[in-house]
C-alpha cells in the first residue's frame, strides 16, 4: 500500500512539475450539448478537465445558440479545469504550452465590416438551405451539405435576405471563438472543408469552384466577393497566432492565465474525432457519435460520381475523406434514459446514470434480445435528416400489436435506430464506390459501456470496430494533440499519431456477429420501409419553440 501510495505522489508530482513548465496542452471542444476543456502533459495523459452543459434552442424555426452562450460557457468549463489543477496539485493555473479550439462544423456566422453578426448563429442542425444544397451540388458536381456554410449563404442569397450585402466575414463557430482570442481569421484545412470544397493537393479552397460560384448572376450582384469572406486555410502544425491579452480574459476573467501561448489551427469534430481514434492516414476510418454521428473514411481516390449521401472532407492534414453524417443520434436515446431515471427515484430505487446506461445498454444484447428488436421500431429525428429526406425530425417509437415489447428488444431498437440513418451513407461508399477500409475506430461517450454499442456498429457496418483506450476522451483530448502537435509539425501527422500518441495505446475489437448482421439488416429494412410514419409524424405534430 505504502509503495502503491508513494506512486501516485509521484505521479502527481510529475504533473504538477510539467503544469509549472508549461509543457501541457489544452484542448477545447464546443459540442452541441457540452464545451468540454481537457488539459494534457507530454505524455498525452489527461491531467485535469471541466466542462459545461448547454443546449441549442429554436429562433425563428432555426436552431441557434446565442453568443453570450459561448463566452459563459467557455469561461466555466475553463473555470472548472483551472478548479479541478487547483484541486488536485495545489497550484494556480497561469501557463499553458499551447491551446486549440475546436467545435461542431459548419453553419454560419455572418459578419459585417464592423465585425458585428448580422443574423443569430445557424447550426448544423438546420436544413433550412434543401434548395442552395441542390442548386450547388449540381453546379459543382461535388456534394454541397445543408449544413455546409456555403450552403447557408447561397440559401440566404436565394431568398434575399437583408443581410446578405452587408456580409464581409463568413466562418464557423471554433474559429468565430479562435478569431476572437487571437485576431487571427483562420481555420483549420478539416473545419474549412465544412464551409467550402477543399482541394487536397493545395490544401485551400477549390479555386475553380469559388469562379463557378461568384458567377452566378445572383451571387455576381453582390457588393463582395466570395474569396475575400471566407477564413484562411492552415493544415494541422502550422502555427495560428497567440492568445491575445484580451483573448486570455474572454477565457479566464481571473487574470490568471498568462497571454502569449501558442494557438494551434481551429478545427472541426469530424477532424478532431480522426486524431482522437489515429485515423488520418489512407483506408483508416472512425465512427464518432454523440448527438450527430458520423462515420468517416480517409479516401484514396476521389468518388467517382455525386452522392448526396456522402460528404468529402479533409483531415486536419488535409487528405480528402468520405463522411456520412446524421443529424441525429443520442438525443432520442437520453431521453428515453432519463425516463428510466424518474422510474427508479420514484420506485426508491435511484440508480447512478453509468449503472444506468450500463444496465439498459447490456439488456440490448441479452439473449433476451431478438436479433431483429423483435419487430418495434424507433426513429431518434429530433431534427431534420438529409439521408433520410427528411426537413424536420419528430421523435418516434413505434411498433405492430405483434410485436415482442421487451426492455431487450425496446433497447435493441433504441440502438438500432439510432445507427441506421449513418448507414445509409456508408452503405453508398462501400458498395457503390468500393472504398475500402483496413481499420474503423469508434469514439464517444456511447462506447463508454463495453462491447455494446460496439457490437451493434459491428453488424450495422458488417465490419469489425476497434475501440480504444481513448475512446470516451472526444474531441476535446483530439484538439489538445492537435496543440501539442505545434512541437512536433517536422514529422508528418499520421506519423505522430503512430509513433508518439498511440505507441502501445490499449485497444479491443468486435467482429461482426452473422446473428446480429441478419437482425439488423432486417430491421434496417423496416426502417427505412415505414418512414412514412415519421413524416407524418412531422406533418402532424408542431414544432414548439423555447420562450
Amino acid at each position: 500500500m505504502a509503495a502503491e501510495q508513494c506512486g501516485v505522489a509521484e505521479h502527481m508530482s510529475s504533473a504538477a512539475q510539467k503544469i509549472l513548465d508549461g509543457k501541457t496542452a489544452l484542448g477545447v471542444e464546443f459540442g452541441s450539448t457540452r464545451i468540454k476543456a481537457v488539459l494534457i502533459d507530454d505524455a498525452y495523459a489527461v491531467i485535469a478537465s471541466g466542462d459545461h452543459g448547454w443546449e441549442s434552442h429554436l429562433d425563428h424555426g432555426l436552431w441557434t445558440y446565442s453568443l453570450d452562450e459561448v463566452w459563459s460557457g467557455l469561461q466555466d468549463a475553463y473555470a472548472t479545469l483551472a478548479r479541478d489543477v487547483e484541486d488536485t496539485y495545489g497550484l494556480q493555473l497561469t501557463r499553458i504550452g499551447s491551446i486549440g479550439f475546436s467545435a461542431m462544423m459548419h453553419g454560419y456566422l455572418a459578419f459585417d465590416s464592423e465585425d458585428r453578426i448580422l443574423v443569430p448563429f445557424r447550426t448544423w442542425r438546420n436544413t433550412n438551405t434543401h434548395e442552395a444544397h441542390e442548386r450547388l451540388s449540381q453546379l459543382f458536381q461535388y456534394n454541397i451539405p445543408e449544413r455546409w456554410s456555403i450552403a447557408h449563404l447561397y440559401q440566404a442569397v436565394l431568398e434575399g435576405e437583408e443581410h446578405v450585402p452587408s456580409v464581409a466575414y463568413l466562418t464557423t463557430l471554433a474559429g468565430y471563438v479562435h478569431w476572437r482570442l487571437t485576431g487571427c481569421k483562420v481555420l483549420g484545412v478539416g473545419d474549412a472543408s465544412g464551409m467550402f470544397p477543399i482541394d487536397p493537393l493545395t490544401h485551400t479552397y477549390e479555386s475553380e469552384l469559388l469562379d463557378r460560384f461568384s458567377a452566378l448572376p445572383e451571387v455576381a450582384s453582390q457588393p463582395w466577393n466570395i474569396r475575400n469572406l471566407l477564413p484562411s486555410v492552415l493544415v494541422a502544425g502550422h502555427g495560428a497566432g497567440v492568445l491575445s491579452e484580451q483573448g486570455a480574459r474572454l477565457i479566464d476573467p481571473t487574470g490568471a492565465l498568462q497571454s502569449g501561448i501558442p494557438m494551434a489551427p481551429p478545427e472541426g469534430d469530424a477532424g478532431t474525432g480522426m486524431v482522437a481514434t489515429n485515423s488520418v492516414r489512407v483506408r483508416t476510418g472512425n465512427v464518432s457519435a454523440g448527438t450527430s454521428i458520423f462515420a468517416t473514411v480517409v479516401l484514396e481516390r476521389k468518388l467517382r460520381r455525386l452522392h448526396p449521401q456522402v460528404d468529402l472532407v479533409a483531415t486536419p492534414a488535409g487528405d480528402l475523406a468520405g463522411m456520412s453524417h446524421a443529424n441525429n443520434f443520442t438525443s432520442d436515446l437520453n431521453a428515453w434514459v432519463g425516463l428510466f431515471r424518474q422510474f427508479s427515484e420514484a420506485s426508491g430505487h435511484p440508480v447512478d446514470t453509468d449503472g444506468l446506461y450500463a444496465t439498459l445498454f447490456r439488456a440490448a444484447i441479452s439473449e433476451k434480445a431478438d436479433a431483429d428488436a423483435g419487430g418495434l421500431l424507433n426513429y431518434c429525428f429530433y431534427s431534420g435528416e438529409f439521408l433520410a429526406g427528411l426537413e424536420e425530425g419528430r421523435p418516434v417509437f413505434a411498433r405492430g400489436p405483434e410485436s415482442r415489447m421487451s426492455l431487450a428488444n425496446f433497447m435493441r431498437a433504441q440502438l438500432f435506430g439510432a445507427f441506421c440513418p449513418v448507414k445509409i451513407g456508408m452503405d453508398v461508399m462501400v458498395r457503390d464506390e468500393g472504398v475500402r477500409i483496413d481499420s474503423l475506430v469508434g469514439h464517444g461517450g456511447i462506447f463508454t459501456t463495453p462491447k455494446v454499442a460496439q457490437r451493434i456498429l459491428a453488424a450495422a457496418f458488417n465490419t469489425p470496430i476497434k475501440v480504444m483506450s481513448t475512446a470516451a476522451q472526444g474531441g476535446a483530448w483530439g484538439m489538445a494533440v492537435l496543440a501539442d502537435y505545434l512541437r512536433h509539425a517536422d514529422t508528418p501527422l499520421a506519423d505522430y499519431l503512430d509513433g508518439l500518441v498511440f505507441a502501445g495505446a490499449a485497444s479491443a475489437t468486435e467482429d461482426p456477429d452473422a446473428h446480429d448482421v441478419a437482425g439488423f439488416e432486417r430491421f434496417f429494412a423496416r426502417f427505412m420501409q415505414a418512414l412514412p410514419v415519421e413524416r407524418a409524424a412531422i406533418a402532424s405534430i408542431p414544432l414548439e419553440e423555447r420562450g
